[in-house]
């Protein structure tokens, strides 16, 4: 991954709009240290309610708010609520259980 310094985040759904009710865009460019940081870390700089969020996507790959992210990645966060079967394709309802 490039090591530039920056991670791009998007928020998915409730999040996106929870964003834009605060009058805040629903991506975001944000440092992060050489060594990673924790999704969690970042949702929390971002102002983001971690009991809102059920998952992430890191470089398009499922994971819970625990994973590291490093300079370069790609994240999205995903809100509770995504639909069921969509929940067991996409790796959400494991990632969500992890956090």
């Amino acid at each position: 991954m490039d090591r530039s310094g920056l991670v791009t985040v998007r928020m998915l759904g409730k999040l996106h709009s929870l964003r834009r009710a605060a009058g805040l865009e629903s991506t975001a460019e944000v440092a992060v240290p050489p060594a990673g940081t924790s999704a969690r870390q970042i949702a929390v700089d971002l102002g983001l309610p971690l009991d809102e969020i059920e998952a992430v996507f890191r470089n398009r790959s499922s994971a819970p708010l625990s994973e590291t992210v490093y300079p370069g990645d790609r994240l999205a966060f995903v809100p509770r609520g995504t639909p069921g079967p969509h929940r067991f394709t996409l790796g959400i309802y494991s990632a969500g259980r992890e956090g």
